[in-house]
């Protein structure tokens, strides 16, 4: 986890989990990209990864996986 996390406050991850808990995909993605906009996309990562994930309940990380595969596969990145 990156130094930077520890210092991303809690009111910055309350709006998206407001948005999940409502089921508001494209706000959640709207406040994602502005997240990502000001703090990087590897800040990104270990916030959702180690703040946000594990603090949503079974329903909502279920719903949260489900919009993902919902959007289907936007590109595809060739790794040699």
């Amino acid at each position: 986890m990156t130094p930077v996390v520890a210092q991303v406050s809690i009111t910055a991850i309350i709006p998206m989990l407001s948005a999940i808990a409502n089921r508001q995909w494209q706000q959640f993605k709207e406040l994602e990209a502005n997240f990502v906009s000001q703090y990087g996309v590897e800040v990104w990562q270990d916030v959702f990864n180690f703040r946000l994930k594990p603090a949503l309940d079974k329903d909502s990380d279920r719903w949260l996986l489900f919009q993902w595969c919902g959007e289907g596969i936007i590109s595809v990145k060739n790794v040699a």
